[in-house]
């Protein structure tokens, strides 16, 4: 499933995603507020799109802590203040939205946007949404299964007659509106599971894998089935998209960032821990193992940055690399430093390595 975005045929693709999370600052024990907090993720798609990054993909929690239930809102917004940037979420908890609201949302969006929408869809590491909508966490795959394929049909289809387990059968029922592009781009986003990687394969969609951390190799296998089950099922292998996401922090030296970033990455994962019910901190020492050279965790110089996207350029061949820059209560100074070193010293440079 291709849109009028052809990947294929242009440079590797570089941009940024946030989940709008309200961590204290760990320096001045400070929390923003949910009205700031949407004003600087606004200003960061801003800067990203006028330093001419590529994508800029926005987060779904229903929480308190998190200032983005709404993507689509949040992406509108966004659209009206940038010109060139892809507009995503990431992501969009699939198994607990209406598919018909979610295309006609989305849809929306890339009328608005001059055709750069597209979704990044999910299970949802976070379950608050389903007694939140009424889903019965039981159903948490077949729900997903059953939406994904019902969100492809509208994908393809103006009028549209479906029956399904989960949602009200759709007899002739007009999809409105339709998007400027042919078809609205859908990744899966892939934490680990091959399931979950073979069915996007299978689909035809294209696959964001969430490595935060860890060797990259451990992907590579899902990667694999990925492309393997998209053969299978008859999709063209320029149409098979990877996209890598992960927490990414850039200074000018590579001690110098995991200095400053060590604070907040342990800050981030105190608190997201403890929205899982879980009491672990990430001590100094275990940061340093996690953010080794070979490791899925990008903090360091653009030097370092630039290796660790390219290593794993040779092992997935992949298209697209998200950076998730704002975690751990930093000011957004320090967020809009890395958004500028992303764009001016990384991006150039990775796109110059992966045409050859």
């Amino acid at each position: 499933m291709q849109s009028n975005h052809e990947m294929n045929d242009s440079a590797f693709e570089i941009g940024l995603y946030t989940f709008g999370d309200l961590g204290p600052d760990p320096h001045s024990r400070k929390t923003i507020s949910i009205k700031e907090r949407l004003n600087e993720v606004i200003q960061a798609a801003k800067m990203a799109d006028e330093a001419g990054l590529d994508v800029f993909g926005v987060g779904e929690h229903h929480r308190l802590d998190y200032a983005i239930s709404a993507p689509p809102v949040v992406l509108a917004a966004i659209a009206q203040v940038t010109k060139q940037i892809r507009l995503t979420s990431a992501t969009t908890v699939l198994s607990t939205v209406d598919p018909v609201r979610l295309f006609e949302d989305f849809a929306t969006l890339d009328l608005l946007s001059d055709g750069r929408a597209e979704i990044i869809a999910g299970r949802g590491a976070f379950v608050e949404s389903f007694p939140l909508f009424g889903y019965d966490l039981n159903d948490y795959d077949p729900l997903f299964a059953e939406n994904i394929e019902l969100f492809l049909k509208l994908n393809e289809n103006e009028i549209i007659s479906w029956h399904g387990q989960f949602r009200p059968s759709l007899h002739d029922a007009q999809i409105a509106p339709r998007p400027l592009q042919n078809q609205l781009p859908i990744w899966v986003g892939v934490g680990g599971t091959p399931e979950s990687a073979q069915r996007a394969g299978r689909l035809g969609t294209g696959i964001a894998l969430a490595i935060l951390g860890g060797e990259p190799a451990r992907f590579k296998p899902l990667v694999d089935l990925y492309r393997q089950a998209g053969a299978e099922a008859g999709h063209a292998p320029e149409n098979l998209n990877v996209a890598v996401t992960g927490h990414t922090f850039i200074s000018k030296t590579t001690q110098q960032a995991k200095d400053e970033f060590y604070p907040y990455y342990s800050n981030y994962w105190e608190y997201v821990n403890r929205q899982r019910g879980m009491g672990t901190r990430v001590s100094r020492i275990d940061f340093e193992q996690m953010a080794r050279p070979e490791t899925g965790l990008f903090v360091g110089s653009s030097e370092q940055i630039i290796e660790k996207i390219l290593q794993q350029y040779e092992l997935f061949g992949h298209q697209r690399f998200i950076a998730q820059l704002d975690i751990g209560g930093q000011p957004f100074n320090k967020v809009a430093e890395s958004i500028e070193r992303l764009a001016t010293e990384v991006a150039p440079v990775v796109r110059r390595e992966t045409r050859k």
